[in-house]
């Protein structure tokens, strides 16, 4: 076993575990924070296999735009930090879960093991082929993929801002004494009106 082959293993174990927390943590941040290292393990398995494009896309397009934009939308909706409570999943659910991914993880090991034999043939992938498959055949995929982000985005910044207008349109002006409820109204009028007479009396 190489050096190569131990990075490799390094890289791996840490994506699985990383990925292994982000779904299982019950902290919104704390999984968004996960998410990155699995990434970043991805990407050192990428540049151990030699494909240093593909990694370096990986890192740019998903650690610094996908999990920022994430971070940054739950900062904008004042999502709970804390482990939430409140979206209990029950245990028949976790079952299905747990049963859907590891029959996703089968199939693609059904589909990449045959791969990594010696029969079958290699052709090399160089960085200016996927830079053209990238940026000529899927490149109105990715421009439709980023407009959605954007207005996501959009969307988080129009929900938090509506709801904290609703919020702190009465609030201070309750705190100074120009608005006064309904209720309050006639209490303060019938208080002051009984002082009146009194100090008249």
């Amino acid at each position: 076993m190489t050096s190569l082959d131990l990075a490799f293993a390094a890289c791996g174990a840490l994506a699985v575990v990383a990925g292994l927390l982000a779904v299982t943590t019950r902290q919104v941040v704390h999984a968004a924070l996960w998410l990155v290292v699995a990434l970043l393990g991805v990407a050192g398995c990428l540049l151990v296999l030699g494909h240093e494009l593909v990694a370096l896309v990986l890192v740019l397009v998903y650690v610094g735009a996908i999990v920022v934009l994430v971070l940054f939308a739950l900062m904008l909706t004042r999502a709970p930090i804390g482990p939430d409570r409140a979206h209990e999943v029950p245990w028949w659910r976790r079952v299905l879960a747990a049963l859907a991914g590891a029959a996703t993880s089968a199939l693609l090991l059904i589909a990449l093991l045959p791969l990594a034999g010696d029969a079958v043939e290699r052709r090399e992938v160089t960085n200016a082929a996927v830079a053209t498959e990238l940026f000529g055949t899927w490149v109105w995929p990715f421009e439709a993929l980023s407009v959605l982000l954007l207005a996501a985005l959009v969307a988080a910044l129009a929900v938090s801002r509506s709801g904290r207008d609703r919020s702190s349109t009465d609030r201070p002006l309750a705190r100074l004494g120009h608005v006064v409820p309904a209720e309050g109204r006639s209490d303060v009028s019938q208080t002051g009106n009984k002082s009146k007479h009194g100090g008249a009396s």
